[in-house]
């Protein structure tokens, strides 16, 4: 193959089994490593997540989003569990800068988080925090706020509307 500056590939492991795959990602590093651009269109967002620096979201035909992938999900929601020492009422974190979905339960508070995530450190650091579990949005869940077609809760395992 000669060495293009540039490379166009649309959907190019659909169909490939796992070891071409793999040769594939190889081969895709070792592009990027020489300063060559790769223009990767995929629906196979695992994919995109390990090839990829940064990601153009199209919706409707119009570019709604390039960002880097970490910027893209320093942006994203999250769902973050605060295990306390003892009961925390629900309304410490209500009305926080972007939390929603708060649900205290005895010692444990759970509640989404969209962006900075300092007005609910602080909030929790009134209190004794035992642990603090953070479940970062996979790059999928990012996708799909883009599309407004609902994102998944914080299992991953269901979809609801956004508000």
């Amino acid at each position: 193959m000669h060495r293009p500056e540039l490379l166009i590939l649309d959907e190019p492991t659909t169909g490939l089994d796992p070891l071409v795959q793999q040769e594939f990602h190889h081969m895709i590093g070792e592009i990027r490593q020489e300063g060559r651009t790769v223009f990767l269109s995929s629906h196979v967002m695992p994919e995109v997540e390990r090839l990829c620096d940064r990601v153009g979201i199209i919706r409707d035909g119009r570019l709604v989003a390039v960002e880097d992938i970490g910027d893209l999900r320093a942006k994203g929601m999250r769902t973050l569990e605060i295990h306390f020492a003892g009961p925390v009422p629900a309304e410490t974190f209500e009305g926080l800068p972007g939390v929603r979905d708060v649900a205290s339960e005895g010692d444990r508070v759970r509640c989404t988080v969209v962006g900075p995530m300092d007005a609910v450190v602080k909030a929790a650091a009134r209190f004794e925090v035992v642990d603090l579990t953070s479940h970062e949005p996979s790059l999928e869940d990012i996708f799909l706020t883009f599309y407004g077609g609902g994102e998944r809760d914080g299992h991953g395992d269901r979809y609801r509307d956004r508000a």
